[in-house]
């Protein structure tokens, strides 16, 4: 067969699939429009319903991917494929690629696993594996952190359930822990004093639990200082930045030492 036999026949084929391509094409736009449309139709049902906001957002991940599917048998059965055969093979597929992307699958299950026993929730304040952030999402297969520097971090559901999970925020109120030093010829009293002046300053440290201050360690050159003061979670980095700029100024402003490390350099006579 010559290509003056073939193209012929390449363009024949292609005019008569043209529409179905055509209806295809227009029936995935149409449909991922409609299922977005749909997802957050469901997802305000489910927060006017009170429902939890990580549930209603790891809910709203599997419902998305549920419909996607069906949509893409949909389109596939346009083509002639029977539903029931490519649901045979895709479900052979699947089992394949179940087997591959094992480590998907365990991410999966562990979103499931945040969602029943909730060692967090979306808007809490945590460290996962040492990333520090506020809970932006928990997805099916990942959880998504906001950093104070506007960074967004993502990571996998299995390295967040297979690691240790620290909630800073999620009690509701929480304690801001913070080490000063002072020097040795320093007096102890008067710092805590006017560690204790910052404290009282502070609009968002709360009275009860009471704030602590404590000398905690004699270190190599400064006598140091653990306070922890309690704020609402919100608040936190709020109180942070506060004490740290203002202990400083105080400290300058009552003439209260802090220690740094000097190089001397001795130099032959």
């Amino acid at each position: 067969m010559n290509v003056e036999e073939i193209i012929p026949k390449i363009t024949e084929a292609a005019i008569g699939w043209a529409p179905t391509v055509a209806k295809a094409i227009l029936t995935l736009i149409v449909g991922f429009w409609i299922i977005k449309k749909i997802v957050g139709f469901a997802e305000n049902i489910m927060y006017k319903r009170g429902l939890d906001e990580s549930l209603t957002k790891f809910l709203s991940s599997l419902f998305s991917i549920g419909l996607k599917v069906m949509l893409l048998f949909t389109v596939i059965g346009m083509f002639g494929v029977s539903t029931t055969s490519f649901l045979a093979i895709f479900s052979a597929l699947m089992v394949g690629i179940g087997m591959a992307l094992n480590g998907s699958l365990g991410h999966l299950a562990s979103g499931v696993m945040l969602m029943i026993f909730k060692p967090f929730k979306v808007g809490d304040l945590v460290d996962l594996n040492g990333n520090v952030g506020t809970v932006e999402a928990i997805n099916a297969f990942n959880t998504t952190l906001a950093t104070l520097d506007n960074k967004r971090i993502i990571i996998g559901n299995t390295t967040v359930t297979s690691n240790t999970i620290t909630n800073i925020s999620g009690q509701g109120t929480v304690g801001v822990d913070m080490t000063f030093g002072i020097g040795y010829n320093d007096d102890i009293d008067k710092a805590r004093s006017v560690i204790q002046s910052v404290i009282d300053r502070c609009p968002h440290i709360l009275k009860d639990p009471s704030p602590m201050i404590k000398v905690s360690e004699l270190a190599d050159s400064s006598v140091n200082f653990l306070i922890r003061p309690w704020c609402n979670s919100q608040n936190y980095w709020d109180v942070y930045f506060f004490m740290n700029e203002e202990v400083k100024k105080a400290f300058d402003k009552e003439g209260v030492g802090i220690p740094f490390p000097t190089i001397e350099y001795v130099g032959k006579a």
